[in-house]
């Protein structure tokens, strides 16, 4: 590489900035064009659904001032972001903002204007004025100028960086309406559209919050043990082949491999399910899940920009900025549509007054309808269809969809990579569904209870609640408000201890009592003590029966034999029911729960 050209790869600059106010195609549209006009400025990246900008520029050549002063002229406000960026725009606080007071204000002198004007006449007093005001004109003046100034001021900045998009358009009609002495129209106008603008933003940070989400999945700092010191230090600090120590409640801050201690890993924010697995020595784990008993020493195998929930991250990034066929028809026909409802309005306003003298009948299958009245009749029409005709909705409303879509679904554990897919779910005929988490609720309940020999139910649940009792794992919850369910009360126990992994131990009345994975049982306990194996054939098939139905199978045992075994499943959600299979595509389950 030359000189000359490590010298320009010095000075370039990739900034990401927060831009909240973006939240539709044509708003992106005038960042872009204002951000063209700066020397300078390179590639430029605006993703409406997340409110960021990202700009690459020449520091010889511009600054970070200028290219925020770039994006704030075109109307939006920049509340953040820096070299390291913003991966989403931070939530607002849309119905407490400056525009939603003066949408609020401006509705309320509207409604007192058409109170004055169509309920309390008599007090409507004419004010004399040259331009024959009355009060409620007063009002409506009042509401264009609070709900409306904002609208113009938009249309004025659309003007400028020549953009044919919603706020030229109702900045336009606000204004002409206003001009022409249609205080009503113009004052209704400004309200409903400002009202309209809060709803269009208060939804898309709706879609944001799915994101923002997903961020919050990552904790923001890691003990790390870098010269046989422990340290405290930001995620983003830790690097591969860092020894990174996760205590027992704590978040995984990366992805990594287990090579010291056990312990079960919450890991449904990554995969779903909500039951926790096991992880021990030589075992992967991932960034954002929890250890929920058990101390772990892993090494990372990546960064925090490379984990498997960074990753998710991005793909759901990328997939907001994939249009899908549906989204490029829409912006193509835009492309077409807005200017010519632009020149239709024109003509509807200046061609009739000139060529219709009076009035003209038009008869259609028997209908006839008479189209009459002077210049301001046409141009309250045109003005009219200018605002129908906007197509503003029309334009959002498939990336706010698609957005709501991707992200939503990352939220529950479903990653979709990209419009195009999403869009594509419409065509599928058969849909496999992952049963943990998906269709059942993440509540784990005793569904089986099976005595084994002489042992009956209440003594096989109170042993299984007295080993229970102490551990923090979710099977522990569900055997304990079974217990309390069937009104009876846990043996005591001492000397509790964690199998992590397998199951707990614990003293109850005297013996040495086990619970557990049915692997626990006819091994070595830890202690070079056996634990017991006494299932017959026909609980052995018994256990094969639950585990095929999915169901997380627990064996109870004393020192000398297995006392009953519990067979415990998520609920299915009532929303997940088998709905009319004849409107939908074939389905299929798969479930994880147990091995077979």
């Amino acid at each position: 590489m030359t000189e000359e050209s490590a010298d320009a790869g010095d000075r370039e600059r990739a900034l990401r900035l927060s831009v909240p106010g973006m939240d539709c195609p044509s708003c992106a549209g005038k960042v872009e064009k204002s951000l063209a006009g700066v020397e300078g400025v390179g590639e430029v990246d605006t993703r409406p659904t997340t409110g960021v900008v990202s700009v690459g520029y020449d520091t010889d050549q511009t600054s970070e001032e200028s290219v925020t002063t770039a994006i704030e002229r075109a109307g939006y406000e920049v509340t953040g972001g820096t070299d390291g960026g913003v991966d989403v725009a931070p939530a607002s606080a849309v119905w407490t903002s400056r525009r939603a007071l003066t949408a609020w204000v401006g509705a309320a002198v509207l409604t007192a204007g058409l109170t004055l004007e169509f309920l309390l006449t008599g007090v409507n007093y004419s004010l004399g004025t040259p331009f024959a005001l009355e009060l409620a004109d007063v009002g409506f003046l009042l509401a264009v100028l609070t709900s409306g100034a904002p609208v113009a001021r938009g249309g004025v900045q659309s003007a400028r960086a020549r953009s044919l998009d919603i706020d030229l358009l109702m900045g336009t009609a606000v204004i002409a309406a206003t001009g022409v002495g249609l205080y009503v129209e113009a004052a209704t106008l400004a309200v409903l559209f400002s009202v309209a603008e809060l709803l269009e933003r208060y939804a898309m940070d709706q879609t944001r919050d799915s994101l923002r989400d997903l961020l919050e999945l990552a904790p923001e700092e890691a003990t790390v043990r870098r010269e046989g010191q422990e340290q405290t230090v930001p995620v983003g600090a830790v690097e591969v082949g860092d020894t990174v120590l996760v205590r027992p409640g704590e978040k995984i801050p990366v992805d990594g491999v287990v090579r010291a201690g056990e312990s079960a890993v919450d890991q449904s924010p990554i995969t779903g399910e909500s039951v926790p697995v096991d992880r021990g020595a030589g075992d992967e784990v991932y960034a954002g899940t929890f250890a929920e008993e058990g101390y772990l020493e892993l090494e990372a195998t990546t960064d925090a920009g490379g984990t498997t929930l960074a990753r998710i991250i991005d793909l759901v990034s990328e997939a907001q900025a994939d249009t899908t066929e549906t989204e490029q028809f829409v912006d193509r026909f835009a492309t077409y549509y807005t200017p010519a409802v632009v020149v239709l309005a024109v003509l509807t306003a200046a061609v009739p007054p000139v060529l219709i003298d009076g009035g003209v009948t038009l008869g259609v299958g028997g209908l006839t309808h008479t189209f009459a009245g002077g210049w301001l009749t046409w141009f309250v029409r045109g003005l009219t269809l200018l605002v129908i005709a906007c197509p503003c909705a029309f334009v959002i409303s498939t990336p706010v969809s698609v957005a709501s879509g991707v992200t939503a679904a990352a939220r529950n554990g479903v990653l979709v990579k990209g419009g195009t897919h999403l869009e594509a779910m419409g065509q599928v005929d058969v849909i496999a569904f992952d049963k943990t988490g998906t269709l059942t609720g993440g509540d784990l309940t005793v569904t089986d209870v099976v005595p084994v020999e002489d042992t009956d139910e209440s003594e096989l649940l109170r042993n299984a609640g007295a080993l229970e009792r102490r551990s923090e794992h979710p099977i522990a919850d569900a055997v304990l408000a079974r217990v309390e369910e069937a009104g009876l009360e846990p043996y005591e126990a001492s000397g509790f201890e964690t199998l992590t992994g397998r199951g707990v131990r614990a003293e109850v009345d005297g013996r040495t009592c086990y619970a557990g994975k049915p692997a626990l049982f006819g091994t070595d306990d830890g202690d070079g003590d056996a634990v017991p194996d006494g299932l017959s054939q026909t609980e052995r098939e018994t256990v094969e029966r639950l585990q095929r139905e999915g169901k997380t199978v627990i064996l109870v045992g004393t020192d000398s034999s297995v006392v009953g075994i519990l067979g415990i499943a998520d609920e299915v959600r009532s929303e997940a029911k088998p709905g009319d299979r004849r409107a939908a595509p074939s389905r299929r389950r798969a479930a994880g729960d147990a091995h077979r």
